[in-house]
Order: C-alpha cells, then sequence, then structure tokens
C-alpha cells in the first residue's frame, strides 16, 4: 500500500481537472485529515463528502481499491498505509471525487489478483491504478454560451416580434426599432442557461415539466399566447381583429360569461425520492423561454427611456429611437413595452416571479432618480455627491449599478429558476442570483471602464457619453482617489469647458482604469465561485465562461 509520506506527492498527481476535481484523506471514522481540490471547491465542501467515506469504505475494503457512484460523480476509494500503525486499526482512506474513468469491479479484482508480487519494483496496485486512471489529458473544450442556446436565441428573437403588435401603426414600429438592430441579449442568455443549469433541481420540477406537455395546464407554449381574458375586454377596437374588439360605434352590451376553465389535475403525488440531477439532455421549458423574451422587453424598455432622458443620439450603432422618433413617442413606446411584459408575466402562472420581475422595473425607476440626484441634485433639491472622496460615493455608485443593470439579470435569473420548480428552501434560486447580481455589476464595471476606452462605432453609443451626462463612474472615482483635483470636476459635473478633457486626462493618469476592471474581476470571481454548487453540466461551464468574457470584451 502507498505510504502516507508520499501523500503530498499522490494528491498532486490524482488532481488532474477535468478528471478529478476533489482527493480527501479521511480516517475510518469519517475525520477530514487532509485534502486537495480544484479552486471552485472550498474546505467547507470537502466536509460534505465525510458522511458518505464510511459506507463506501466498508464497500472497498476487501478489494484495496474500487469504485461507488454518488450523487457527487465517481468516487474512487484506496486505503492508505500510514507509517506507523497498530496491527489492528484500520489504514486511511483517500477518496478522489468526479473520476471520469468507468472501473468495474470485476476489471478491479482481477487486476488486483494479476499484479505479479515477486517484482518489486513495480509500483502499488493503487499507485499503478491512479497513474493509469488519471494520466493528465488535453483538457475538453468548453462551451460557447451563446453557441449553446443558439437556436433557442434565434426563435426566441423571431417569435418575440410577435408579441409587440399594436393597432397603432406607428407605436408598433417603434417598439420593434431596437429588436431589429444587432444586441448582445446577454440577459434572455443567463434566463436560457440557468434553466438549463438547475431544470431537474428544484422539488417542484416534475409538476413544472408535466404542465409544458399537459394540454390544457397552461404551460405550453402555445397555451403562453392565449390571453387570461376575453379578448374584447383586454384589447380596444382594432380593425384587423373584428372578430375579437369590440367597435366604438355602438355601446358595449352585456355578454354572458364564458363557462369556466377546468384545468386537468396534475400527478397526485410526487416522486418518492427527489433526488436532484440536471435534466439530461438539458431542457428548456416554454415559461422559461418567454421569461427570456419578457427581461429583454423589459431591458429594451428601459433603453428607450434612458435615451429620452441622456439626449443620446446613437444606439446599437443606429439613429437612437428618440433622434428617429422624438421623444415623446419614444417615451409611449417604453411604456406600452413594460404593458405587453406585464400581460405576459401574468400567464407565466407563477407569483413569485410576477414579484421579482414587478421589483425590477421599480429598481429600474430607482436607479435612474439616484443617478438624476447625483447629476441634479441641486435643481432637484436633493443632497448630491459628498464634497470628498470615499465610502459613501461608491456606495451610491455601485447601488445605482445594481438597480439600473444587475437587478434585472440577478431576478431574471432567480425568476428562471423558481419557474423550473424550486421551492422555498433549496439553494438553486439562490445561486442564481447572486451569480446575476455579481456578474451585472462586473458586466457594468466593464461597460464604464469602455466609456473611457472605446470609440463610437465599438461602441454602438457616443464614447465618452458618462462625462459628458456629468457621471462619475468606477474609473473617475478610483482617479479622484489619486488626484485631488479631479474633486472639483465632479462636483460641478465636468460643466466648464475643458473639464471633460481634463478628465479623461486625469483617468489616463492614474490607475482608475486599471482598478476598476480588478474590481469588475472580483465581482465575475465571485459570480463564478457561487456555481460550484451546481452539479456539473455544459449549462455550468456556459456560464463559467460568461465570466471571463464579461471581464475581457470590448464592446
Amino acid at each position: 500500500m502507498l505510504n502516507l509520506t508520499n501523500l503530498r506527492t499522490l494528491l498532486s498527481r490524482v488532481l488532474a481537472p477535468p478528471s478529478l476535481h476533489t482527493v480527501a484523506l479521511f480516517t475510518p471514522e469519517g475525520e477530514l485529515v487532509s485534502y486537495a481540490s480544484d479552486p471552485s471547491k472550498t474546505k467547507d465542501h470537502v466536509r460534505v463528502l465525510v458522511g458518505l467515506s464510511t459506507e463506501t469504505w466498508q464497500e472497498t475494503r476487501e478489494q484495496h481499491i474500487g469504485r461507488v457512484d454518488s450523487e457527487l460523480g465517481h468516487v474512487l476509494v484506496l486505503p492508505i498505509e500510514t507509517s506507523k500503525k497498530e496491527e489492528d486499526d484500520d489504514p486511511l482512506m483517500l477518496l478522489a471525487l468526479n473520476s471520469e474513468t468507468n472501473v468495474s469491479w470485476d476489471i478491479l479484482e482481477t487486476k488486483q489478483k494479476k499484479t505479479p508480487p515477486a517484482q518489486p519494483q513495480a509500483p502499488p496496485l493503487n499507485e499503478a491504478f491512479f497513474a493509469t486512471s488519471s494520466a493528465p489529458k488535453a483538457p475538453a473544450p468548453r462551451p460557447d454560451p451563446y453557441a449553446l442556446v443558439a437556436p433557442q436565441l434565434k426563435e426566441l428573437r423571431e417569435t418575440l416580434l410577435n408579441l409587440l403588435g399594436s393597432s397603432h401603426p406607428s407605436l408598433t414600429e417603434i417598439a420593434k426599432y431596437y429588436f431589429l438592430h444587432p444586441s448582445k441579449q446577454l440577459r434572455p442568455l443567463l434566463v436560457l442557461l440557468f434553466s438549463q443549469a438547475t431544470n431537474g433541481l428544484g422539488s417542484g420540477w416534475y409538476l413544472k415539466k408535466w404542465a409544458a406537455e399537459c394540454e390544457g395546464a397552461g404551460g405550453r407554449a402555445e397555451e403562453l399566447d392565449r390571453p387570461l381574458t376575453r379578448a374584447d375586454v383586454l384589447n380596444d377596437w382594432n380593425p384587423n381583429m373584428p372578430d375579437h374588439t369590440a367597435s366604438f360605434q355602438t355601446s358595449f352590451a352585456l355578454r354572458s360569461p364564458r363557462p369556466p376553465h377546468q384545468p386537468p389535475l396534475p400527478p397526485p403525488f410526487p416522486p418518492a425520492l427527489h433526488v436532484p440531477a440536471v435534466e439530461a439532455p438539458l431542457a428548456l421549458l416554454p415559461t422559461q423561454v418567454r421569461l427570456a423574451q419578457i427581461v429583454e422587453m423589459i431591458h429594451v424598455a428601459s433603453l428607450l427611456h434612458d435615451d429620452v432622458i441622456d439626449k443620446s443620439p446613437l444606439r446599437r450603432g443606429a439613429a437612437s429611437a428618440p433622434a428617429a422618433f422624438g421623444n415623446k413617442l419614444s417615451v409611449l413606446a417604453g411604456d406600452f413595452l413594460l404593458g405587453r411584459t406585464s400581460a405576459a408575466l401574468s400567464r407565466l402562472g407563477e407569483n413569485e416571479v410576477v414579484e421579482l420581475i414587478a421589483s425590477v422595473i421599480a429598481n429600474l425607476v430607482e436607479g435612474e432618480i439616484l443617478q438624476l440626484k447625483s447629476v441634479h441634485a441641486d435643481e432637484l433639491g436633493l443632497a448630491g455627491l459628498s464634497p470628498t472622496v470615499g465610502q459613501d460615493n461608491w456606495n451610491i455608485y455601485l447601488q445605482k449599478t445594481y438597480l439600473k443593470t444587475a437587478s434585472l439579470m440577478a431576478k431574471g435569473a432567480r425568476a428562471a429558476v423558481v419557474l423550473g420548480g424550486c421551492k422555498e428552501g433549496e439553494v438553486w434560486k439562490e445561486v442564481a442570483y447572486a451569480y446575476g447580481r455579481n456578474l451585472g455589476i462586473a458586466f457594468q464595471l466593464v461597460d464604464d471602464i469602455l466609456d473611457y476606452e472605446a470609440g463610437d462605432a465599438t461602441l454602438g453609443k457616443p464614447g465618452g457619453a458618462d462625462l459628458q451626462l456629468g457621471l462619475a463612474t468606477g474609473p473617475a472615482l478610483f482617479a479622484w482617489e489619486e488626484h485631488p483635483e479631479m474633486g472639483p470636476l465632479i462636483k460641478r459635473k465636468f460643466e466648464q469647458p475643458g473639464d471633460v478633457e481634463l478628465a479623461r486626462d486625469l483617468v489616463r493618469r492614474s490607475s482608475g482604469v486599471e482598478r476598476t476592471r480588478d474590481l469588475a474581476r472580483a465581482h465575475a470571481d465571485k459570480a463564478r465561485e457561487v456555481l460550484a454548487v451546481l452539479p456539473d453540466s455544459d449549462a455550468k461551464a456556459a456560464l463559467e465562461v460568461l465570466t471571463e468574457r464579461v471581464v475581457k470584451r470590448t464592446s
């Protein structure tokens, strides 16, 4: 058997992700002696395995080495001989988790019997097994986040336009305007990936899956397009829909109510024992696809309103909606989109999701007020930024970043997991929210960096717009710490001639951009870290890739 003095060498050799992600040494009583793991597995995570060790050891002690399947993956077990041990003492146990090598008991026993005892130079059975089964190999290519759900994103974009029709052609045209230009589609991407990464884990998954398959249960794609209210009540007069809307040529007559809909009864009992496991192949529910459309519609509505407030001439590489249609129509189109999202949201049949998305709309307004407060505090009679650089100004900046950007990502991802059957007390929706919040803040911090580094053509909107609007973002706040002369410029909102150019120069001469990128990286790293709780899947790997791309992006 392997001597304990060689443990460190063995741990390093065995730990070769993606073949294995954790190796741990236990006493027969289950006490953790030592462990090694990849960066995503903490010591607390390893301690969870203690309860598994004794049972596994009892099954494998006679063979000296073995493999057992568990909820945590494939577990390889071998005994380790200590340098000083009493005759009656059991050897320690080494568990290597999530092995990709599938070894049957018969092979292990045959391997043990065929090991030639007369060749002392040959490595012991356990060491030879690990040397062959966990030999380093090229890491598997990680999935591209967008490629993984490309068909769904394409269909989502095409069918989304069907939700935007109005009896007023001009309103329809402007409502669709931003959807016809290329976009990152990051928010729907998060909804789709988190849906795939968690579908099957929630204890209510079986009901959600049943509703998506059973006619009349309300979860099928075609049912999500049907109104809950009678069409002629829900809609005003539309000459294109004479059978479903009421004309104003006559007074509205009382109509007999339609008979109530009797939904089918759900399965009477949940599965006897719910074992959390990601659905294979990766699955998406129609309600989750519709949620992805809803979050994108809310995002576009906020862009329409923002471009009016900020007087932005460009958006997504083209004339902004206010520049093309005027401020009034742009505001009305944003309101119209929010109305359509509210109707679509109600048909998802999940109160918690309605509450989450409704709070996002409130957050967007609160974030805009916070931004106005920092720029137009004097005109509004409000307290603005503190006159000295400090934590208060950073708190306001990061709070505004959450409200205007990260809230929709965080609550959208959480809502997706709820639609997949995650109940209160289950960790999956907490993972989704923490990931979305951290990724959203990282995304906006990088966006604020690009405002200093990229030009109009790269961004698809005016470069340097934040300074022109009087906004002090991360790079400027960090530069203020290094160059006190930045303070007066921020205080007067870069209003005087030459202020914007001087501020950009101070940022360039400071470490403001680098420190902002480090802050973005810290949030992205935390987003990746929280994913450790999820079972491995292509969707989880794609979410990990996304944390890296958000920080490295240049547009």
